[in-house]
């Protein structure tokens, strides 16, 4: 299939682009800017546009038989000095439906909206979230647009592990550096914990989605939930430093409490349902090994 991964230049959907094209399909990736020399998707066909400005338009996406779309905008993308909930309503309310209405006006017969977990797994937390409640609109407004011949599924994932060979991470690339001693601060975690995933599970639900997904259903993909004292203990493992992560009610700068929605100390604890994971095929367990991968590219003592 000839497909688009909107988004594709980044993390999320470049490693989804990569997979799709060892899966044999004819990929391009499409961003802001392009593909960074140093990564696969640079070997790729690249189409640029901003889907907030509204450049995917009818015309430009017509001949794609898929698209999947991973390039959801969040608080990091708010430009500086503008109105936050004014950014997420024009990037998340409006431009994602529009993008999936231009999809389906070019002729797309299967599209796939990458979101967040929140609004299904922690619910509760739409209330006093706009951001979550942003998400959420994308979600449905994205679906709305299905009709006949058109299918739109959502693929709403987790906290995410993983890399992109060659790159860079503002993530994982200082974890694995705080992890080797090399950041100034005590190894101790927040208090509470969430559901992870790793790229590679979150590529293969994607390629389960476009394949086998039903016409508007939402899926709710995760991993596995472990408190982040764990999670962060993972990382001076991959050092390969004899360390134990501690356990404080305290903020941590490489995690700070802003990036934590369901606030510090509480847990967002699920398990994705069975079916559906058989259903889109994707594998279980893999926070560990991804990781150790990210130890690989970024650990300066692998470098």
């Amino acid at each position: 299939m000839k497909l688009l991964v909107i988004g594709g230049t980044g993390a999320l959907g470049g490693h989804a682009a990569i997979h799709m094209a060892v899966q044999g399909h004819d990929v391009t990736v499409a961003g802001r800017n392009a593909p960074l020399a140093s990564t696969p998707m640079a070997a790729m066909p690249f189409l640029q546009g901003d889907y907030v400005a509204g450049d995917f338009t009818p015309d430009r996406l017509a001949g794609f038989d898929w698209v999947i779309f991973a390039a959801g905008n969040d608080p990091r993308h708010v430009p500086q000095g503008g109105d936050f909930d004014a950014f997420l309503l024009k990037a998340n309310h409006e431009a994602v439906p529009a993008l999936f209405a231009a999809c389906r006006d070019a002729g797309v017969s299967r599209a796939i909206q990458l979101g967040s977990f929140y609004p299904q797994a922690a619910p509760e937390l739409l209330a006093d979230n706009s951001y979550i409640r942003s998400r959420l609109a994308a979600c449905e407004g994205a679906r709305a647009q299905g009709r006949p011949g058109f299918d739109v599924i959502s693929v709403n994932a987790p906290f995410m592990v993983g890399t992109v060979p060659g790159l860079p991470s503002a993530i994982f690339a200082p974890y694995m550096q705080w992890a080797e001693g090399h950041i100034p601060i005590e190894p101790y975690a927040p208090t509470g914990g969430t559901n992870f995933m790793s790229y590679r599970s979150l590529s293969q639900a994607l390629e389960g989605a476009l394949l086998r997904g039903k016409p508007g259903k939402a899926y709710l993909v995760g991993d596995e939930t472990m408190s982040f004292r764990a999670y962060f203990q993972l990382f001076f493992d991959a050092a390969g430093r004899s360390v134990q992560v501690e356990e404080r009610d305290a903020e941590l700068p490489l995690l700070p409490d802003v990036a934590i929605p369901q606030g510090r100390g509480n847990w967002i604890d699920y398990a994705p349902n069975a079916v559906e994971v058989a259903l889109l095929g994707y594998r279980r367990n893999d926070i560990a090994a991804a990781v150790r991968e990210i130890a690989d590219q970024f650990g300066q003592v692998r470098a």
